[in-house]
Parts: structure tokens; C-alpha cells; sequence
């Protein structure tokens, strides 16, 4: 590090757990966000200013008006680019060390495992089940950790499914892949700062897994926005799971 970088992890670097060599995993990692909306938005924003050196963020959408609200990444000058292109360019402001890595498409199951395994962490911003089963069967096999949120409504869980750990569950343990009935922020609603909370929790998580600090593996948050509780869920790994006990 230099000294400009010193200085400006200089609050991180006082940490006990973090200091000169836990900065320096920061800035050496590579770590994935699918999606670039109200989740991914606090994610990359956080993991920026925290100095994870390589980004990759995945969107194929344009920025809306609608999307403002809670798409904290997104400007009004933003409206009709690229998500990722409106968030390299929101990251660049605030970190110009970072290096970031776009992907405006729709990825392939063997494009999107071959990106995975070149990546320490995975982190689910994603607002579908689709996504979501995609990602989780991709980072089982590449035995990746992955950092799962979503929000809807006053709403919002959060886990880390380690999948380093022969015991951990993972997403498909939790929920099966028929008979879910997708909601949509566009249909529901949502409250803008309760993805604000999730986001940066997920960060947090991300953080944590570079570091080797404990992390939500094997517990879901649960939280109640609109009277403020949370409750937590023990995750057990699916004897049967037909993706992480095959």
C-alpha cells in the first residue's frame, strides 16, 4: 500500500481483525454482485469505499426513474444507461483504486461458473428465483462462498451460504425450485432504506469472509422493518438437497 492508501483505510487498519494484512487481503480480492439494484447498490458502494481491489458487477438493465427510490448507486443523470456502467462510474468517484470489471448481458450457466470461479466471494443482489437457483448451483460446485439478501415490502433476509463447509446448507436446502411465487418491488412495494440495511449487511458478510471472521453461515436474519425485529433461523444442510448432498 501507499501512503494515500494508508490514509484512506487508515480507520479500517486500526482494527484488531483487520490492520495492514487483513487491508491488504481487501485489496488483493476479487468479489462478484449480481445485480446492480437496490441491494447491489449499498453492496458495491461499501465494498468500494472499503477497498476491495477488483469489482465485478453483472446487470443487463437500464436505470429508471423508478429505480432512484431505493438504487442508491444511480443518479437522475444516470436515467437510461447501463446500471453497471451508472455504478463504475459511482465507484470511480469514490474510489479511483478500484478496479472494476463490467457485464451487461444475460450470463449462460457455463459463462457464469466459469466467472465464479475466478472470484473469492459471490454476492446474490439478484431479484429472482431463476437468478437465484443459477447462482447457488454454480457456487456448489465451485465450492464458493455466497452472500444471499432480499427484500420486499418492510422485509428482508440475509445468510452466507460457506460453501467451503462440507456442512453448510445452502440456498436450495432452504427453499425448493417449484412452486415459490415470485414477488416484485414492482407489485409490492418496498421501503428504501430496508435495502439500505441488507446491502450493507451483505457487504459486511463479504468483508468478513475475505477476513476470516465469523460469518451468518448456517443462520438466516429475518427482519421486520416496520416494528424493527429481527429473528434468526438455524440453516441445516439437506440430506436430500439435490445440488449441495449429491
Amino acid at each position: 500500500m501507499n501512503d494515500q492508501q494508508l490514509l484512506r483505510y487508515s480507520r479500517q487498519i486500526l482494527l484488531e481483525d483487520i490492520s495492514i494484512t487483513g487491508q491488504q487481503a481487501l485489496l488483493d480480492a476479487h468479489v462478484l454482485i449480481i445485480g446492480l439494484g437496490a441491494l447491489g447498490s449499498p453492496v458495491a458502494l461499501y465494498l468500494a469505499a472499503a477497498g476491495i481491489g477488483h469489482l465485478t458487477l453483472v446487470d443487463f438493465d437500464q436505470v429508471e426513474l423508478s429505480n432512484l427510490q431505493r438504487q442508491i448507486i444511480h443518479s437522475t443523470h444516470s436515467i437510461g444507461s447501463p446500471k453497471v456502467d451508472s455504478a463504475r462510474q459511482t465507484i470511480a468517484r469514490i474510489n479511483p483504486d478500484i478496479q472494476v470489471q463490467t457485464i451487461n448481458r444475460k450470463l449462460d450457466t457455463p459463462t457464469l461458473q466459469t466467472i465464479i470461479s475466478q472470484h473469492e466471494v459471490i454476492i446474490d443482489c439478484s431479484d429472482n428465483f431463476t437468478t437465484r437457483f443459477q447462482l447457488n448451483q454454480a457456487c456448489v460446485r465451485e465450492k464458493k462462498p455466497l452472500v444471499s439478501g432480499a427484500v420486499i415490502r418492510m422485509e428482508g433476509q440475509i445468510t452466507t451460504f460457506d460453501n467451503r463447509q462440507p456442512d453448510s446448507a445452502c440456498y436450495r436446502c432452504l427453499y425448493p425450485e417449484s412452486g415459490e411465487t415470485e414477488e416484485s418491488c414492482t407489485s409490492n412495494g418496498i421501503l428504501s432504506p430496508v435495502a439500505g440495511i441488507i446491502g450493507s449487511m451483505q457487504a459486511t458478510e463479504a468483508l468478513k469472509v475475505i477476513l476470516d471472521l465469523p460469518t451468518l453461515n448456517t443462520r438466516l436474519m429475518i427482519l421486520d422493518a416496520k416494528n424493527m425485529h429481527w429473528r434468526a433461523i438455524h440453516l441445516k444442510k439437506d440430506p436430500r438437497c439435490p445440488v449441495c448432498s449429491l
